[in-house]
């Protein structure tokens, strides 16, 4: 069995303070992206007992420890409570890029515990789902949801938002910079935004690049100049709304559909056009 799971971008971030068990409140829209892996899991006829898992990717390097990769531990999490589950064999095609700010690999932890699921026939329901996917990291439960989402608390708290933005097309460029997510969180001081999220995302769009403020921003540009540059192009030519995603190093440009987008980035970039 198959499945695709997307990426997503923040449109807007707002690390509210930081909590007594070392995570952070925030809040930020989610909003999901078309640029998509792929997950495939079959049973394994041949191992001789079950809970074992061979793992295989293309497009990224395979760590020898499995306990470290998120897929498996989806599996192991899940074996727990599901001693029925067989042993699989597990493959992943990676195309979202990594440590972007895309939420690629909490995509493919949560569409893990769902192909579980639903080949293995596990009853599981979209919270108890969730559930599962909050002890795989903070962004996976919106990965069950996958639709335009206000997030609170660690990112797990989820009002979905009848949020459409199909009249626009967005251009994702990640330079292949590598940002530490905990250096970035080391770099704000926590406070409520000036115009809250859940309010300004429903206003036009026009308005959006002087509200709608994503804090690790401005301390990501000022250490790695060249993203700036990239917002600043964006903007440039022709972009109703750029920013940042997550804490980077992916930024994204929403333009009015039917945008004629130039080739401004360099060719090593990673760069795609959703329409």
């Amino acid at each position: 069995m198959v499945n695709f799971p997307n990426c997503k971008i923040n449109l807007g971030l707002n690390i509210i303070q930081k909590r007594p068990d070392g995570y952070h409140d925030l809040e930020t829209v989610f909003y999901p992206i078309s640029i998509k892996d792929i997950l495939e899991i079959i049973t394994d006829p041949n191992a001789s007992e079950s809970g074992n898992i061979i793992y295989t990717a293309s497009g990224i390097p395979v760590d020898g420890e499995l306990s470290n990769n998120l897929c498996c531990k989806a599996y192991l999490l899940l074996k727990k409570d599901f001693p029925q589950l067989p042993s699989i064999k597990m493959h992943l095609h990676k195309n979202i890029p990594m440590g972007a700010g895309l939420g690629g690999g909490s995509a493919d932890a949560a569409f893990t515990l769902t192909l579980l699921n639903q080949k293995y026939q596990l009853g599981l329901d979209q919270k108890q789902l969730i559930d599962y996917a909050l002890q795989l990291g903070s962004d996976c439960p919106f990965f069950i949801l996958n639709k335009p989402s206000l997030g609170r608390g660690r990112g797990e708290q989820l009002t979905e938002l009848e949020l459409d933005l199909s009249q626009y097309q967005f251009l994702i460029v990640n330079p292949g910079i590598h940002i530490s997510t905990a250096w970035a969180f080391s770099q704000i001081n926590p406070s409520k935004a000036l115009y809250p999220i859940d309010e300004t995302i429903f206003i036009p769009i026009g308005q959006w690049k002087s509200m709608l403020v994503n804090d690790f921003e401005a301390p990501v540009v000022k250490a790695y100049p060249e993203i700036g540059t990239i917002i600043h192009q964006l903007y440039a030519n022709g972009a109703v709304y750029a920013s940042l995603s997550g804490s980077g190093s992916t930024v994204y440009g929403i333009f009015p559909k039917g945008t004629v987008l130039p080739a401004i980035f360099p060719k090593h970039y990673f760069i795609a056009v959703i329409d």
